[in-house]
This record gives structure tokens, sequence and C-alpha cells, in this order.
């Protein structure tokens, strides 16, 4: 769109309306030289084979445009998939952006629970003004009866995470298999970025729910957050108008080389998620003990209410060598903020500064505010 300033008489470019009204993600990326318990990454690092795998790479190598299509039939393999069910992406980013791109008009709606991942919100609002948005109660558990009742004939897509972030909540089975045969003319996808940190999956009802999609990634439990690669698996024809959207090369050679060495070593993914199952039990009974309030988790963080102290805790951390995340400006988490759970000697050291912290910055139970988590933020919002 090109418009004139009166003023000037000048023509300039102006991005589309939806553009200046979506919102704007922040991703606090700066100062990253702490025990990283904000960001839920691996906190410890990919399968040794992966690394080894990285050393033989060669620079003719790096010259030559990435094939996708090859790794996703080894994909589609380790999953009990046909190829043609299985899209590589740029991380579960890149999906939730070709998944507007693909089956939203302007016209259209979609539908999320809050809080939840932020980039729904931004790809969304990209390709329609029409995102309805259910939010939790105070308990922060998913709120199904409600949502369902959202759900119209305009609905071309419905997002649901299980387990959520930044709750750590999960949708049972059967909801989500309600939710999808209630909205048939509507996409389902179902996030399961955190799926290792708790095990259930839709992912066997992908024959026989053919508006379902399952996302999964590769940066959390196999620890490949620096090479952006996720996947989206589903119903065959739905992922033909995805793929349709897609570049042919948008997941990098490096990416594409490592990821089945990744999925092989099935050692390594039981032995990290088993550090995180044990380290979160570990860390919400050091709440319990602390008499933080906390939200039950199926993920690998745990969503804590601190109430009005909670950026003095942040910072207070911070000086201790670890890293956390305020979680304030999402909807319904006032005064709330997120721990990440990692191997057992990062959780040791986190719950220890965790401790010292709350003595220095004098925090008590009575500080929360008991409406604090009924209240819904307009502030500026943060990335993962």
């Amino acid at each position: 769109m090109i418009v004139t300033d009166t003023a000037t008489n000048l023509r300039t470019v102006k991005p589309r309306q939806a553009v200046l009204e979506m919102p704007e993600y922040h991703p606090p990326l700066g100062g990253r030289t702490a025990l990283r318990l904000y960001f839920n990454e691996n906190t410890f690092g990919p399968s040794p084979r992966v690394i080894k795998r990285l050393r033989t790479m060669t620079a003719e190598g790096l010259t030559t445009y990435p094939e996708r299509e090859p790794v996703e039939r080894i994909v589609a393999k380790h999953f009990g998939l046909d190829a043609e069910q299985v899209l590589l992406t740029n991380g579960v980013d890149e999906a939730i952006h070709l998944i507007c791109c693909a089956f939203l008009e302007a016209e259209d709606e979609a539908l999320i629970a809050t809080p939840s991942f932020f980039m729904y919100d931004v790809s969304v609002q990209m390709m329609t003004p029409h995102l309805r948005k259910v939010q939790s109660d105070a308990s922060l558990g998913f709120p199904f009866e409600r949502f369902m009742a959202a759900i119209t004939e305009r609905m071309k897509l419905i997002i649901v995470a299980s387990p959520n972030n930044p709750t750590g909540a999960v949708v049972s089975r059967e909801h989500l298999l309600t939710i999808a045969a209630a909205a048939p003319q509507a996409v389902l996808m179902v996030d399961e970025a955190y799926y290792h940190f708790d095990g259930a999956s839709v992912m066997g009802d992908l024959a026989t729910v053919p508006n379902l999609l399952v996302a999964r990634t590769f940066s959390k439990a196999y620890g490949l957050a620096n090479l952006r690669i996720g996947m989206l698996a589903g119903n065959a024809e739905l992922l033909k108008y995805v793929r349709k959207t897609s570049s042919p090369y948008n997941v990098n050679g490096v990416a594409l080389d490592c990821l089945p060495v990744a999925l092989a070593d099935e050692e390594y993914l039981s032995w990290y998620s088993g550090q995180v199952r044990v380290g979160r039990e570990r860390m919400m009974d050091g709440l319990r003990e602390l008499g933080v309030p906390f939200f039950p988790s199926h993920a690998n963080f745990v969503l804590m209410n601190i109430g009005p102290k909670h950026k003095e805790l942040v910072a207070a951390m911070r000086r201790h060598g670890v890293l956390l995340r305020d979680r304030s400006t999402d909807p319904g988490c006032d005064g709330f903020v997120r721990i990440t759970i990692g191997v057992e000697e990062h959780v040791t050291r986190g719950l220890a500064a965790l401790r010292a912290s709350l003595d220095e910055i004098d925090w008590s139970k009575q500080q929360v505010s008991e409406s604090a988590s009924q209240q819904v933020s307009d502030g500026v919002r943060e990335f993962e």
C-alpha cells in the first residue's frame, strides 16, 4: 500500500493493516551468561552423537542446498507415519505461520486458550483480525467447556498446546478429539512441543481424525534449539496445502544432517527427559517447602506465583547466577515467574539460588495477592 503525506506531498510505503495491528514479540536474548532456567531450553546439550556428527561436516557440504524430503522419510518411519504425513519446518514457530498462511482468510476465525504460546497471536493476527481467546480461570487449567462454547461455523483454525506454555497444564485426549469433532471445517493443531516431559499424545489419532495436525519440536528434549527444526504430522491432504506455502529450503542442511542421529539416540532422549521429570518433582517439592504457590506442571518448567515482588526475584536470581522468566505480562499471570527444569545439577543450583533470593528480597506468601491470578495484563509480551 502507498499513501500520500498531505503535509509534504510525498508518497510513502505502508504495510498491510493486519501487520500494523498484529502484536510484536520481544525475545529476551541479551545477557545469557548465567544458568539458563528461563527459556525452556535443554540445559545440558544434545546427544553426544549429534556433536560427533557436526564434526564430520565439510566445506563442500555447506555449499549445497538442503534436501528436506529424504530426512522427512526417516522421521516419518521413526514415528510410524507415511512420508506424506510429515513436514519438517524451521522450528514450530514456522509451522504455526505456515498453517495460518494455508488456511486462514481475512474473514475467518481462529481460536486459542490463554495464557499460551505468544506466537499463536502473532501468526494468526497476521492473516485475520478474528482471533477468539478463551481465558483460563485462576487455576490456569484448560477451560474446556467455555472453549467448546466459543467454536463457531466461521472457525477455520483451532490451536491447543498440551502441555501448555507457560502453565504446564495438559488437555486430555478425549477433550482434544471432542474439539476436533465439533469443528470439522477447522484445522485443529495440537502443539506437543513439551510431549517428552509428559508422554500423552494424539499422534496415534491422525489416521482417524482428518482435521488434526500435531506439532513437535526438536528444540527441547533433543537439545537442537539453535538448529531450528520442528515438524508437523497429520493428514496428508492437509499437509499438502501447508507444504505448498513452505519454502523448499526452509530447514537448514546442518539441522537435517543431525536430526536422524538425534532421533536414533533413544537412550539419550530417555535419560534427559527422565532428568527433567525427576527434577520437576524436586522443584515442586522445594516450592512447597518454601511456601511458594505454583501450578502443577507436565512440562520442563514450573510457573510460580511470587506476587508484587516478581521483578525483584528475577533480579535477585540473576545476581545469584540463575536466569528466570517473569511472565507477568501474560493474560492472567500478574506476579507469576517461570523456572525451567534441567538436569539434576541445574535443579540443585536453581533451588539454592531461589532460597537465597527469596530471603534476600524478604518475600513471604502473605504478599501474594489473592486476586493476582485473575488479572489480565495489556503489557508488552515476550516470546517463548
